[in-house]
């Protein structure tokens, strides 16, 4: 909230630099959640309802609780609903990544895929097709995540174990990120199978993926969010800088080496389930970070609820601008997220961590 020394009384003259109104007090963690799950439940109703086959609510309803074996009931509980499901955990995995991605590099504009781990999956799932055979989703799923865990490892150890910084967390991830992408795309242009194979996988979306992978890939992506939201105490304390963090007891170490385990996890967990989906986990925090401050332990919440309910509605646009056909989710994502962030950038300064 705004104080006596921030706006001066009537008649006073103000400090220079300020403006009217440019104080606002920020809305409670209780008001800011509640508005999220008001918007994701929302965005989740109309991912049921909204599609080739408009469902009204009413029978979206009576499918979910009281099915009576009609067509909306199939339709409904069988293709849409783990769809819904997916879109949900793989949004939130990908906006707590982006928010702790940017609260560790202290960069507003990091990216999750920025540690290299989508290049790291993607890398994997060419190896996989390429050299193994394997063409079945579940098969993908298994190599992604190494993939992405083995990425994360080499851009940690080339940051500097013991000296890590995030500029030189951010060089590594840039170099490895363009050294991994320069083998997929080769491999795609000298094997015309793996390019075929390659093809749906590798442009994020939720349609036709199995929901058992998403009961597969679940322990990791809850395991990565536990871990993220017990580091967002001492990631604030980092946030104040390296000498501060350990005057208060935090071991910079291990809490960036946690970081890395956690952005993995939730990260690779979630391109190894739908493919890369970009965008998600750049926009969600740096958007409601003017809501919420620096502070991971109220950025983090808030990630968790928005980040899936800007995915589902992606999927939605996805499926109604392209009807019959669909556009993939991560096509929608980074265009719509693109031009909002332009204007985010143009409106106003970019906020500082």
């Amino acid at each position: 909230m705004c104080t006596e020394t921030t706006l001066p009384r009537e008649g006073e003259p103000r400090p220079p630099g300020t403006v009217r109104g440019a104080c606002r007090s920020r809305p409670s963690p209780a008001t800011g959640l509640a508005l999220g799950a008001v918007l994701l439940l929302a965005a989740a109703a109309l991912s049921l309802a909204v599609g080739t086959e408009q469902i009204p609510l009413s029978d979206v309803r009576s499918a979910l609780f009281s099915p009576t074996g009609s067509r909306f009931d199939g339709i409904v509980r069988e293709l849409r609903l783990p769809r819904t499901l997916i879109g949900i955990a793989v949004g939130a995995a990908l906006g707590v990544a982006g928010g702790l991605m940017q609260t560790l590099t202290r960069n507003p504009l990091a990216d999750p895929g920025l540690l290299g781990v989508n290049a790291g999956a993607a890398g994997a799932v060419v190896t996989a097709i390429s050299v193994f055979g394997i063409t079945s989703f579940t098969g993908y799923l298994w190599f992604a995540l190494a993939g992405a865990a083995l990425a994360a490892v080499v851009v940690n150890a080339l940051g500097g174990t013991r000296a890590a910084t995030p500029v030189r967390l951010a060089l590594a991830g840039t170099a490895v990120n363009a050294a991994l992408f320069g083998y997929v795309n080769g491999v795609r242009l000298r094997d015309l199978d793996t390019l075929d194979s390659m093809r749906y996988w590798s442009v994020g979306t939720l349609a036709k993926r199995d929901p058992a992978l998403l009961l597969t890939a679940l322990p990791f992506l809850v395991a990565g969010g536990l871990l993220a939201f017990a580091l967002a105490r001492p990631l604030g304390a980092l946030t104040l800088g390296e000498d501060h963090a350990r005057a208060l007891g935090t071991s910079v170490r291990r809490t960036r080496a946690l970081s890395v385990v956690a952005i993995t996890l939730l990260c690779g967990g979630a391109t190894a389930l739908c493919g890369p989906i970009g965008f998600v986990g750049l926009m969600i925090p740096h958007a409601v970070r003017a809501f919420t401050g620096p502070d991971p332990r109220r950025l983090l919440p808030y990630c968790a609820l928005f980040a899936p309910a800007l995915t589902l509605v992606a999927d939605v646009i996805g499926r109604v601008v392209a009807a019959p056909s669909e556009i993939e989710v991560d096509i929608v994502t980074s265009f719509v997220g693109g031009l909002l962030f332009i204007h985010l950038v143009r409106q106003r300064k970019v906020a500082q961590l």
